[in-house]
């Protein structure tokens, strides 16, 4: 068993094998998760949490990359989430420790974490909400949620960030074709990748009619912007930086800010009760409870709706 107070307050000096540990037990659904949330609820809430998503190729780790070093140049910590696919075998993250991020591997001020989605659709891993929570706590100014590059089902990042980035790049064939289904209504900022090949500009131009198209946005309502880079030179990165923090401002002036947290503090909670839920009612295989409503059902007298109520009824109660 882990010391849990111990680790929180050296994850708070910024010791990385502290906070490696928290996220384990996170990831391994330890035992000890309550007392790890519960230790870390009080110093949570300071870090801008920024999710970055597009479909495979358009740059995402490299994008993820330079906007740590635009940080770091501010002075600010910060923690990057990479999830990665899952290997079929372990389980374990494909892209493993990513190795376009190595540059800041000896940077005490910056936290890289690869996570494995496990399964878990929509581009993140079941266990991102405490693991971004970890770094909010382990003091990181800024974090960084990078998906797993699956394209429109990646539209679960909106629900989890402050803040969400939409990366594409020209010649990607019908990217934005493809994209507009999903990623492309999720999106606080817009960047276009790989800049300096031919077709950026008219995938920025496609892209800002495509934005418009329907678009209901009142006077005083965030535009989202478009902005073109060239991530593998650095080039456009402060201009995404400067994008970000503007909205953020935008967020904090209306309280859209707060009320995104909120939700997503209230989608957690019911992802925890659902999960608990879903794991009492696996353990009722063969439980007397559940073959007596299954005759029922059997013999006409009860629906399987109202099996259910009565279920759901009985384990709340117990």
């Amino acid at each position: 068993m882990q010391d849990v107070s111990s680790l929180v307050a050296q994850a708070r000096e910024g010791r990385p094998r502290a906070v490696a540990r928290l996220i384990s037990l996170v990831e391994g659904a330890s035992p000890q998760l309550r007392e790890v949330m519960a230790a870390l609820a009080p110093l949570t809430g300071n870090a801008y949490v920024v999710g970055l998503t597009g479909s495979p190729g358009v740059g995402k780790s490299t994008s993820t990359s330079a906007l740590v070093t635009a940080y770091r140049k501010q002075g600010r910590r910060v923690g990057v989430l990479a999830v990665d696919p899952s290997s079929p075998f372990s389980g374990g993250a494909l892209l493993g420790d990513r190795v376009r991020m190595s540059d800041h591997a000896s940077d005490p001020g910056v936290y890289i974490r690869s996570m494995a989605t496990r399964g878990h659709l929509g581009g993140l891993a079941w266990s991102a909400p405490q693991a971004i929570r970890v770094l909010d706590a382990a003091g990181c100014d800024v974090v960084l949620v990078e998906t797993v590059g699956v394209g429109q089902s990646e539209v679960e990042i909106a629900s989890q960030a402050d803040t969400s980035v939409v990366l594409l790049a020209p010649g990607m064939g019908d990217g934005i074709q493809a994209a507009k289904a999903g990623i492309l209504e999720i999106g606080d900022v817009y960047v276009v990748n790989k800049a300096d090949r031919d077709g950026a500009d008219a995938t920025a131009r496609e892209l800002n009619h495509m934005l418009g198209l329907g678009e209901s946005r009142g006077p005083g309502d965030w535009r989202p912007p478009i902005v073109k880079t060239v991530a593998a030179r650095s080039e456009g990165i402060d201009e995404v930086v400067e994008a970000l923090e503007k909205h953020r401002a935008w967020m904090e002036e209306r309280g859209v800010l707060a009320e995104r947290r909120r939700a997503r503090a209230a989608r957690e909670v019911e992802t925890i009760a659902v999960t608990a839920l879903r794991e009492r009612i696996g353990d009722l295989h063969g439980d007397r409870r559940l073959d007596a409503l299954a005759d029922r059902i059997v013999a006409g007298e009860l629906d399987p709706y109202g099996a259910a109520d009565e279920l759901v009824a009985g384990l709340t109660q117990g």
